[in-house]
């Protein structure tokens, strides 16, 4: 199983990020990301401190350990330039804050994270089927959020993914104990948001993809 989104106490979590990463393996994670919230203020301070870590950690955890930043109130027209900053300070995996239903997003967020070629746009909300085929277009993954209130929109997000033959990854956006969702976790949000068990299996697949490429190895 894979996990690409989980938060820190170098974030908005509650654990330290070892004990973040404990979590991600007690769920059965093979691959895990901390994807800590940043802005031009705190990208490199949270890279700085997660790069060591997943390198050396995820030796001795018997997990692959990534480290990653999910870009939060990034005014749009930034976001490209953020992307790319995160990416040249050493960020393994990207992710942009969408326009979620739970919180005030800046209009236009989804649009530009998906121009900006982030990896992956969390808690999209209600992205338009236009983002959903330029994502597609681009090889943005689109998340279904396990977290209850990020997911309020999964439903919208999983229709349009597939009416433009968008990629899917489900993410628990993890930040204390026992938030990591294990497998059946997963299933039930993907099943919930009107997915079928064929189009679970495809966003399992979409992580499981993005982390090799991402580890330059195939995931054990």
């Amino acid at each position: 199983m894979i996990e690409l989104h989980m938060h820190s106490t170098l974030g908005i979590g509650r654990l330290t990020p070892a004990a973040a990463l404990r979590q991600a393996k007690l769920a059965g994670c093979r691959v895990a990301a901390l994807t800590e919230q940043a802005d031009a203020a705190t990208v490199k301070g949270a890279l700085r401190g997660l790069l060591p870590l997943a390198r050396e950690y995820g030796l001795y955890m018997d997990l692959d350990a990534l480290a990653g930043v999910e870009l939060t109130h990034v005014p749009p027209q930034l976001l490209g330039r953020s992307v790319e900053e995160a990416r040249a300070l050493g960020a393994q995996l990207v992710l942009v804050y969408g326009e979620t239903l739970a919180d005030s997003v800046d209009t236009g967020t989804n649009l530009a994270a998906i121009e900006a070629g982030a990896d992956i746009l969390s808690h999209p909300g209600l992205i338009t089927p236009e983002e959903a085929a330029l994502a597609a277009e681009k090889g943005v993954l689109l998340e279904l959020s396990c977290r209850p209130e990020h997911g309020l929109a999964n439903g919208r997000a999983a229709a349009l993914a597939r009416a433009a033959g968008a990629g899917l990854v489900i993410a628990s956006d993890a930040r204390g104990v026992g938030e990591v969702a294990g497998r059946e976790r997963r299933k039930a949000v993907a099943l919930g948001a009107g997915l079928s068990l064929e189009e679970f299996a495809a966003a399992e697949a979409n992580a499981r993809n993005l982390a090799q490429k991402l580890l330059h190895t195939k995931p054990r």
